[in-house]
């Protein structure tokens, strides 16, 4: 695959171009391998395009997935405790998952809720997302889990890879993937209508096509 076009957010490029240049070359060395062409596989149900074969994001994940993880890639999880107590939150933020916990039972009511956040790919401090799924997915990666595992101390930067609108389409006009598919213009242009300063997390955005 080839990388269409990017977006820095915050300097998330600019920091992995001074700090991290191998981290980087391997991102660009996975997006190269990949090819895309193997992974027309599904079987699209849709009325307008009913038996048609399209990209199959489960294959392409596969691919990126196998290739990350060949590379020392591994997925990362953060635990934490759930408070709607803003005070709270901001003493929280940083301390252990035991200390949250013990932290928040000597002030709020009752067991406190525990989650976690889990992300594809994480290797020095870097976080890799590969999406090729509905919006609200990717929205999730960009405003929620990235500023979470960053505000957490879990990573330095997140980068994000998406496809561009021209791998959602066929020449001809018609689709190559499923409707509703997230895809790297869009979720740039939402980036930026949300000002220069949010999400607060440094981000790279990356989109690709085959």
């Amino acid at each position: 695959m080839r990388i269409i076009d990017t977006y820095s957010h915050l300097n998330g490029e600019e920091y992995l171009i001074a700090r991290k240049p191998d981290i980087l070359k391997e991102i660009y060395d996975v997006i190269e391998k990949v090819d895309a062409s193997e992974c027309i596989t599904k079987k699209s149900n849709e009325k307008t395009m009913k038996g048609k074969r399209l990209y199959s994001p489960r294959a392409l994940n596969n691919k990126y997935k196998v290739l990350f993880n060949s590379s020392g890639w591994d997925e990362s999880r953060y635990d934490y405790y759930i408070t709607t107590n803003r005070d709270n939150l901001n003493i929280i933020v940083n301390l252990t998952t035991r200390e949250q916990k013990k932290y928040l039972k000597s002030v709020e009511n009752g067991e406190p809720l525990k989650s976690y956040k889990q992300t594809d790919f994480v290797k020095e401090n870097v976080a890799v997302e590969v999406q090729f799924g509905k919006y609200a997915f990717v929205a999730y990666d960009l405003f929620i889990k990235h500023m979470l595992f960053y505000s957490g101390g879990m990573i330095d930067v997140g980068v994000e890879i998406l496809p561009v609108m021209s791998m959602l389409k066929d020449p001809k006009g018609g689709r190559m993937m499923s409707t509703g598919i997230a895809y790297f213009e869009g979720e740039v242009y939402n980036v930026l209508r949300h000002g220069r300063t949010s999400p607060p997390v440094p981000l790279f955005i990356i989109g690709i096509a085959p």
